[in-house]
């Protein structure tokens, strides 16, 4: 049963379809758009890898947008909060969002603990209905490793009982059956991941055509 902020309210309204289609923004871009969703423990590393790999980008010419879990929070998603309804509304919405970045043939780069396997597979199934590029990396880090690192000190109140329903401590954390990429970010320098990251955008022809 759909929850309060997912449920579709909205009637008569259809899909009104311009007269610019995305290959014609690929040729001006001179690239195809995708969405790499970078998943994992908090910790684990996502955010430094998708600000790394952003710069990089950047710096070749290509045109991509990173969407980060505490900023879509400040805006588009400040009235959700950390139930299993409401991060099932976040990730929904956050899929949504690239849905289209990627149609205007932009790169997102997305990074979330996006927890659920169900949620993450939504935003593939959103992309791959539209025909569109989406690729899951699964940052994966050992809890052990993540909690040592703990920047914003978020494990230690977690386990002091402050953070309920906290993913890793006292809510699940789903990992990826069959990423599109696996990234050791235990055992990896951030150069290396950025580098695997790379290798695997040109690949898949994301990168600048």
């Amino acid at each position: 049963m759909p929850d309060q902020h997912s449920e579709k309210k909205a009637t008569n309204v259809h899909w009104h379809k311009g007269e610019v289609s995305r290959t014609d923004r690929e040729q001006l871009l001179g690239q195809r758009g995708g969405t790499l969703w970078l998943t994992g423990l908090s910790g684990s590393g996502k955010s430094t890898i998708a600000v790394a790999l952003e710069q990089r980008l950047h710096r070749e010419g290509c045109l991509c947008y990173r969407l980060d879990g505490d900023n879509i929070r400040l805006g588009i998603n400040n009235n959700l909060g950390f139930s299993a309804e409401d991060r099932t509304e976040n990730i929904r919405r956050i899929g949504e969002i690239c849905k289209l970045f990627v149609d205007a043939s932009v790169l997102a780069i997305s990074s979330f603990i996006s927890p659920y396997r169900e949620d993450r597979d939504n935003c593939r199934r959103l992309h791959e209905a539209a025909g569109l590029p989406f690729f899951e990396v699964y940052v994966n880090c050992e809890l052990a490793v993540a909690e040592e690192r703990d920047p914003k000190g978020l494990y230690r109140r977690a386990r002091a009982g402050e953070i309920p329903d906290f993913t890793g401590i006292s809510a699940p954390y789903e990992e990826p059956l069959n990423p599109d990429l696996e990234l050791r970010s235990d055992l990896l320098s951030l150069d290396e991941e950025v580098e695997q990251l790379l290798s695997f955008l040109s690949q898949q022809g994301i990168r600048k055509l």
